[in-house]
């Protein structure tokens, strides 16, 4: 490597061309960017007492390394963002010094030929910078002074009228303004490609992960190793149509969230978002038998899944519309398991109608538990694993086994559950209030009711002072009717006459025009024929309309031998069930140390419950946050947390992370007596309030 403190502009005179390769991402400076740049040269331009500048490194491979050719050819591993700027820059102010009519120390025709293009070469060897995708065109279409091609980069466009429209109108001295860019220094950084590794180089230049999103560091690193002719056949035939199908990554954050997911199908494990890159680059090691050209190929396969999910672009309309409804609900986190069975049924491995079947049960599972309020930070977990327990030989059966056999906060919540909770659930407020009244209105209907173009109702008004007919029809405890129903599922319907309706008299909302007795909704049907409106009939609605959700939102059902076929399945230690008595060291002392300190841990939440296993108790939420180890003389305890992660003031904590230990977890404590529970439980809770929020 050899690296040299030099002037901006010296660095770009002489006949050479620096090149963008097709893996690095698009021109993405913003106008703040810009702005930031332009102050530096304004300063550097007035200022006589500042000699220089320091706009950053550009680093590159030394030329003849990858192709041939008379002009030396540079490919730019890092810097490409202030090169690109700094370049549009010297355009504009090649502009405004030809439109300015003025004679200037500089011209337009000197700052094309020094620094924007080579005089004496034609194509695209003429220019010395050559950008990737559409922001090259842009760029040439720019310096050439020609028509912007159709498909035009914004950000050069934009950035280039910023600088443009800055020089015209700031009033300074053009030839200042250039005496500011001469002050400009880079640091020249050419690398040997037989000694330097580009891509250990790019990700230590990058290393803060601020300016580069996981999806940039990915695409570098699988196409930065490979020679040219490959490059450009995979980022054309994979990378490229994939970053199209997500929007040309103008928002990484969806493309980072698809390689989680990706990831999560492929090692079981679920990455946090911030350490996708470096999951990946493991992923990647451990594939010995797979090339980059394969592992490239199944992103781009699995994207297109993850594409119809997120965006609902599958062709085929039944398929598309369960999918419309699933990401209604915001279930995200089913993702892996959809990518996965998606793969299935594209490789045939399932019909259409056990896909559908599929999509349905987890809609139905996701939307039952929302209703009934059962936490959500264990659903991520849940759907990362749950295509284990699948048997694709029977394909929706297991399937159907797999969710029916979850249980506590996993639990598909049944139809008793499920009825009394949806009956007396404030539906209002509920973030899934349109998707639950379209589908009811929708169900078995195909002259399909578009309910975004209505709006709520409350049958009886929300207005707390209700006038005499109200309070006459609701009864003497009228104000409890009123608090306890008015936003319940029997008492909302939907309308396009909600200003007509306001909040007369239950006949006069029932027989106006376009009241009750004459909308043509069915979740109107039955209202017409009512006298009066009171928690009776409230009630009987909202049970009829509970009845139909059944319907809607189907518990799966399982013949008992077949579903015990699958619970027989499960791990032998699962099906064992252990007590107290076997952990014969809980006795006296120690036996009343467990009790306290049980009902301790046991009250951090409704949501944690304790499990005995064959050689420890343990302490669940999502997962198992505390395992304890009864000793005769000691509790030992292991908190499910990597060692780093412990706030551990007192400095008890063993790191037991390359021991073999019962429990889960890399962090030990003993607890001896009652004395030291206060302190055993402010490390606990670190371990309970991890997992409790792991999402």
């Amino acid at each position: 490597m050899k690296a040299v403190e030099t002037n901006l502009l010296k660095f770009l005179q002489g006949t050479k061309q620096f090149i963008i390769p097709i893996y690095q991402r698009k021109y993405s400076w913003t106008i703040n960017q810009c702005r930031q740049l332009w102050n530096d040269i304004v300063r550097a331009a007035e200022d006589e007492k500042i000699k220089g500048h320091f706009v950053g490194s550009i680093v590159y491979i030394e030329r003849g390394l990858y192709q041939i050719s008379s002009v030396p050819q540079l490919l730019v591993i890092d810097g490409q963002q202030r090169m690109t700027t700094l370049t549009l820059f010297l355009c504009a102010l090649g502009k405004a010094i030809e439109e300015s009519g003025q004679a200037w120390d500089i011209t337009r025709k000197k700052i094309m030929n020094y620094y924007l293009v080579n005089n004496d070469e034609e194509g695209e060897l003429y220019h010395k910078l050559i950008l990737t995708q559409s922001d090259k065109d842009t760029l040439i279409s720019l310096i050439s002074d020609k028509k912007f091609p159709e498909e035009y980069s914004q950000r050069v466009y934009e950035n280039y009228y910023f600088f443009l429209e800055n020089i015209k109108n700031s009033g300074i001295d053009l030839n200042k303004l250039f005496q500011g860019v001469s002050k400009l220094i880079v640091v020249d950084i050419s690398l040997d490609r037989d000694n330097d590794n580009p891509q250990l180089i790019f990700e230590s230049l990058n290393s803060t992960g601020l300016d580069l999103s996981q999806a940039d560091l990915i695409r570098n690193f699988v196409l930065m190793k490979l020679e040219p002719k490959e490059q450009t056949e995979l980022y054309t035939e994979y990378w490229y149509p994939m970053e199209r199908s997500f929007g040309n990554l103008n928002d990484s954050a969806l493309f980072d969230r698809f390689m989680r997911d990706y990831l999560t199908v492929k090692t079981g494990r679920i990455p946090n978002i911030q350490d996708v890159y470096a999951v990946f680059k493991e992923y990647v090691y451990q594939q010995n038998e797979l090339t980059v050209h394969n592992i490239v190929e199944d992103i781009y396969r699995f994207s297109k899944y993850f594409v119809k999910l997120a965006f609902q672009s599958e062709k085929d309309k039944e398929i598309n519309q369960v999918l419309t409804d699933i990401n209604t609900l915001k279930v995200d986190v089913s993702y892996p398991f959809l990518l996965e069975v998606y793969d299935d049924y594209e490789h045939q491995k399932l019909s259409k109608e056990v896909f559908i079947a599929i999509l349905k049960l987890v809609e139905s599972y996701v939307f039952r538990r929302a209703i009934c309020g059962v936490p959500t930070n264990s659903l991520n977990k849940t759907f990362a694993t749950i295509s284990k327990e699948i048997d694709k030989d029977h394909y929706l059966e297991s399937a159907t086994a797999a969710f029916l056999l979850k249980e506590s906060h996993r639990r598909f919540p049944e139809n008793e559950e499920f009825i009394q909770e949806l009956i007396i659930k404030d539906v209002y407020n509920f973030r899934n209030r349109n998707y639950l009244l379209r589908k009811l209105e929708n169900f078995n209907r195909k002259e399909i009711v578009d309910i975004e173009a209505y709006t709520i109702e409350h049958i009886m008004p929300q207005n707390k002072n209700l006038s005499s007919d109200w309070r006459q029809d609701l009864g003497a405890n009228w104000e409890e009717v009123h608090k306890t129903y008015l936003h319940t599922l029997g008492n909302l319907t939907l309308t396009r006459y909600n200003s007509e309706l306001s909040d007369r008299p239950f006949k006069e909302k029932r027989d106006l025009e376009g009241g009750f007795a004459d909308s043509p909704l069915r979740l109107n049907k039955g209202l017409g024929k009512l006298d009066t409106w009171n928690e009776d009939e409230i009630t009987r609605r909202a049970r009829s309309l509970a009845d139909q959700a059944l319907l809607v939102w189907e518990y799966p059902q399982l013949p008992d031998d077949v579903l015990s076929k699958y619970t027989k399945k499960s791990s032998e230690s699962e099906n064992v069930t252990y007590t107290l008595a076997d952990h014969p060291e809980l006795q006296g002392t120690m036996l009343s140390l467990f009790e306290e300190l049980s009902k301790r841990i046991c009250n951090l939440d409704s949501s944690v419950r304790m499990e005995f296993k064959k050689l420890y108790i343990a302490f669940k939420t999502t997962t198992n946050f505390v395992d304890i180890v009864p000793q005769k003389s000691k509790l030992r305890l292991s908190l499910n947390m990597a060692f780093h992660e412990i706030n551990d003031p007192q400095g008890i904590c063993k790191d037991v992370s390359s021991v073999g230990r019962w429990g889960n977890g890399d962090v030990e404590i003993g607890v001896s007596s009652t004395d030291e529970l206060e302190y055993a439980m402010f490390l606990i809770k670190q371990s309970f309030e991890k997992h409790r929020d792991d999402e």
